[in-house]
């Protein structure tokens, strides 16, 4: 039988208080994430992360001192690869990869080239394609594997049944709850980006438009409910795409009008959403005056997403399924633009 290691990519975060520091590092040394040559990465990123360790050593504090991200992502792993199992006509078998923490590519390449796989699926925990998230860490791989084994990537799945119809079922369930007489917006609220790294081409932002346009079909209670898509998280002085979502927030509460805050770029939950919205936004809202203020959860390891992964690995025409109309590859589009990737 066919044995085909499916590697799960995901963000990670640090998994205890002295790991605070050197994952800021790595992460601010991206060049996908700053795109300056060496030695100025470099400084640059020790720099930052000098300057954030102790704010961001707070928010983990509030996690209990790591990360939620790697256990949820394990979770969803386990749940991906049982479910891939089930038919017996393949042997599939689930690597989690963290971009810049425990476990690293590097670590777990070592371990799939020891499973041997007739065929490697990049499969990233980002719904929607940046060349900040995803196509960072398919080019650390490529990198690594230089082709050892036959690949294909799944760059993206905005619209993806599973990942939108879970989503769509919560705030349902959210709105369903709400007074009719009570006046209720729904914050589809995003990581934001850089503008200009959306004018240089990166997909993001659209494709978050199409996650939000798709949820709104699956919905069975939107009728009369209003909806804003935003973005948060934003840091430094440039510009980042609009609108932002405390901005919003103020907004909600100058004009009386309750909240139904959905996260819709991730899918599990951690410092973004567990400190970000759920104390910090919250704590906003309720000083602006909104009048109720509530946060769907994300879909972490819930069936009807692992539905969805185990369909588009298993579907080799569902590659870069989020993509431009004439189907091309987000990574391939992307990946030949090198002020994306500076070395």
């Amino acid at each position: 039988m066919k044995k085909t290691a499916v590697i799960l990519f995901n963000l990670g975060g640090p998994d205890n208080l002295k790991a605070v520091k050197p994952f800021l590092f790595n992460l601010f040394n991206d060049p996908a994430i700053i795109a300056l040559p060496n030695p100025f990465r470099w400084i640059l990123a020790q720099i930052i992360s000098r300057k954030r360790v102790k704010e961001a050593t707070k928010i983990y504090q509030y996690l209990g001192g790591k990360t939620p991200l790697l256990k949820q992502t394990q979770a969803q792993s386990i749940a991906l690869e049982k479910e891939l199992n089930t038919e017996k006509s393949n042997i599939y078998k689930t690597f989690t990869v963290m971009r810049y923490w425990h476990p690293r590519a590097e670590t777990v390449f070592k371990e799939v080239c020891a499973y041997e796989p007739d065929e490697v699926v990049l499969l990233p925990l980002y719904p929607q394609y940046s060349t900040t998230t995803s196509a960072s860490s398919f080019k650390e791989w490529q990198a690594l594997s230089r082709d050892k084994f036959p690949t294909r990537v799944i760059c993206c799945y905005p619209e993806s049944e599973g990942f939108v119809a879970t989503i769509a079922k919560e705030i349902d369930k959210a709105l369903q709850n709400k007074n009719s007489k009570e006046k209720t917006r729904i914050l589809f609220t995003a990581h934001g980006l850089p503008q200009k790294v959306i004018d240089a081409g990166d997909p993001y932002q659209q494709q978050i438009n199409k996650t939000v346009a798709a949820i709104k079909k699956n919905m069975t209670q939107m009728q009369g409910v209003e909806s804003v898509t935003c973005y948060q998280s934003r840091v430094g002085p440039l510009e980042w795409i609009k609108p932002y979502t405390d901005d919003e927030i103020k907004k909600a509460g100058k004009e009386g009008v309750s909240l139904v805050v959905v996260p819709i770029a991730f899918v599990s939950e951690h410092s973004e959403t567990l400190v970000e919205l759920d104390i910090e936004y919250k704590e906003l809202a309720e000083s602006w005056g909104v009048p109720s203020y509530q946060r769907i959860k994300t879909v972490q390891d819930d069936p009807g997403f692992i539905q969805g992964l185990k369909k588009a690995v298993q579907s080799p025409g569902m590659l870069c399924k989020g993509c431009d109309q004439n189907n091309k590859c987000c990574f391939k589009n992307t990946l030949a633009q090198s002020k994306f990737f500076l070395p």
